[in-house]
């Protein structure tokens, strides 16, 4: 979750002639205490100077980042005074590259009273000023300490404004900051009351499916799901549902997982409200996939998912015993349009012939290890093991 914050960070050289192998800037100790002097500094411009060489310092070495901790409280006090808005930018993007994969740096940065500036830039008239300040809040959302504080301090309305109007970098940062602020339960209940879904869908249509920005707001989506205003919201949204669906066919692991998550969660909560809504999107092919290619907790999902899509309304103990077969080819023939069905039976035709592939290579491969006792010797046996 570091990373997206990570292009927000100064050039530096990555070649072996500037760094070590750890990403420590050559004569970075020397370095690292000359910042830490300069930074102590009452004199401005001395900071700024500081500032600037600590974010350097601190790119790609994690040993910078624990050495320069001690440039946390100083660098805050930056974010306080009225200045001009450089010497703002210089000490907010020295702390975010402080806090990238630290936890420590992360919790001493809010302790520190960094979040009610950084929150206040997020309404800042300067976009670069805005776009560090969301990505600031992404890397310190990463920590559980922050989560609650980040939330009671009124960042989430904020970081929603971002995602409706802010540059398009802003917007993937705020909706990656939005989804870890979620896996705390107060905070996904004041997402919530933002009405953000038609942000995260318009986001989610304009991003690649397997990108990260798509995992993330399809991990947001399932948190908000869980509640019948956010599956609502979803229904109504124009496009919401497909997009969901595009993602679990065509995203990376993790955000398939996300996808038939949400999905399963919707048809859960309200199976005849949700069912055909669901169904409507083509959403079998993907499904079909998912249960031999997805995680195994999307393989447990997607197999569930199927039987609650199957038109039967009764409890699975008065029906005969369920297999994939039966439940698909009960839904194909309630799907209307034949490109939808074509599609998935096709699916289902390839996973029986994958399983069937998968069957004869594990005979075959048993038969490559025959031993005298497993079968009788035969010349043409003995042949091909002497020629291994």
């Amino acid at each position: 979750m570091d990373t997206a914050a990570d292009n927000h960070s100064a050039s530096s050289s990555s070649s072996s002639s500037s760094s070590d192998v750890d990403g420590t800037p050559r004569g970075a100790t020397s370095a690292v205490r000359r910042a830490l002097q300069l930074i102590q500094s009452d004199d401005s411009d001395s900071k700024l100077q500081a500032a600037k060489e600590i974010r350097r310092l601190t790119k790609t070495s994690q040993r910078c980042r624990r050495l320069l901790a001690d440039a946390v409280i100083p660098l805050v006090s930056m974010l306080r005074v009225d200045s001009p808005e450089s010497y703002h930018e210089s000490a907010l993007l020295a702390l975010l590259n402080l806090a990238v994969k630290d936890e420590k740096n992360k919790i001493s940065i809010v302790e520190a009273g960094a979040l009610e500036p950084v929150i206040s830039f997020l309404e800042n008239e300067n976009l670069n000023l805005q776009e560090y300040a969301t990505a600031a809040l992404l890397t310190l959302s990463a920590s559980v300490n922050n989560k609650p504080i980040i939330g009671a301090l009124g960042a989430i309305p904020l970081l929603v404004d971002i995602l409706r109007h802010g540059s398009t970098q802003a917007k993937v940062d705020a909706v990656m900051a939005l989804s870890n602020l979620s896996t705390h339960p107060d905070n996904v209940k004041m997402i919530l009351e933002t009405s953000p879904i038609p942000s995260i869908v318009s986001l989610l249509k304009t991003c690649k499916r397997s990108s990260k920005t798509a995992e993330k707001c399809c991990s947001l989506i399932e948190s908000l799901v869980g509640f019948d205003k956010g599956r609502t919201a979803l229904t109504a949204e124009e496009g919401g549902v497909l997009a969901v669906v595009e993602v679990l066919e065509n995203g990376t692991l993790q955000a398939r997982e996300h996808a038939v998550g949400a999905l399963l969660a919707m048809c859960e909560s309200d199976r005849c409200k949700y069912r055909e809504p669901i169904l409507g999107e083509g959403v079998i092919p993907g499904l079909l996939e998912l249960t031999v290619q997805g995680t195994p907790k999307s393989q447990t999902k997607a197999q569930t998912l199927l039987r609650l899509l199957r038109d039967s309304p009764y409890p699975r103990s008065e029906l005969p015993p369920d297999t994939l077969k039966n439940i698909v080819c009960n839904i194909i023939s309630q799907i209307d349009g034949d490109d939808q069905s074509s599609k998935a039976k096709k699916m289902l035709a390839e996973m029986v012939q994958v399983s069937m592939e998968q069957s004869l290579r594990h005979l075959q491969q048993r038969a490559l290890v025959c031993t005298p006792t497993d079968l009788p010797i035969s010349s043409s046996c003995t042949s091909e093991v002497s020629l291994k």
